[in-house]
C-alpha cells in the first residue's frame, strides 16, 4: 500500500515522503495516528501545498525534544526497591518506573520513550539508560537503583 508521510518515521522515510508498506501497517499504525494518508493524487496535491506547515511542525518538535534531551542528562534519578543480600532486586525495575521516577524529578517521559535493550533491570546499581525522544534525539538518563534489603 502507498502512503503519503506526514512526519519523519525510523527506517520509514520522512516528511511527504511517498512510500510503501504493508496494508496492516499503515491501516493499523500510520493512518489512524495521523502520521501517514493514502497515496490519492488529492492527498499528494495537499501534501504539496501543505509541505512548509509540517516541515516547521517537525522543527518544533525536534526542538522540544532537544530542549528536553538536555533536561534529562541533567538529571540524576534514584529509584529504591527492595533487594537481597547481593543487590538482586525482588522483582525488577523496568520502562514503566524508570518513566514515571523521571516524571516526578521534573522531566515527562512516556514508558514508550525509554528503552531498555537487555530487557528490565534485576541489580542494584547505577545504569545510564538511553531514552529515544524523536526520530533524531536520543538522551541518556543516569539511573540509580538503590536496593535496600528487609530486616
Amino acid at each position: 500500500m502507498e502512503v503519503i508521510l506526514f512526519e519523519k518515521i525510523d527506517r520509514l522515510g520522512g516528511i511527504g515522503d511517498l512510500v510503501n508498506v504493508k496494508a496492516g501497517f499503515a491501516r493499523n499504525f500510520l493512518l489512524p495516528q495521523g502520521k501517514a494518508k493514502v497515496a490519492t493524487d488529492a492527498n499528494k496535491a495537499e501534501i504539496e501545498e501543505r509541505r512548509a506547515e509540517f516541515e516547521k511542525m517537525a522543527a518544533d518538535a525536534l526542538t522540544v525534544a532537544e530542549k528536553r534531551r538536555d533536561q534529562i542528562e541533567a538529571l540524576s534519578v534514584e529509584i529504591t526497591a527492595k533487594s537481597g543480600t547481593e543487590g538482586k532486586l525482588f522483582g525488577s525495575i523496568g520502562n514503566v518506573d524508570i518513566a514515571s521516577a523521571l516524571t516526578e524529578a521534573g522531566v515527562e517521559v512516556e514508558k514508550r520513550e525509554v528503552r531498555l535493550p537487555d530487557g528490565p533491570v534485576r541489580q542494584a546499581g547505577e545504569y545510564e539508560i538511553v531514552l529515544h525522544l524523536h526520530a533524531e534525539v536520543n538522551a541518556t538518563a543516569k539511573v540509580i537503583i538503590i536496593g535496600e534489603e528487609e530486616a
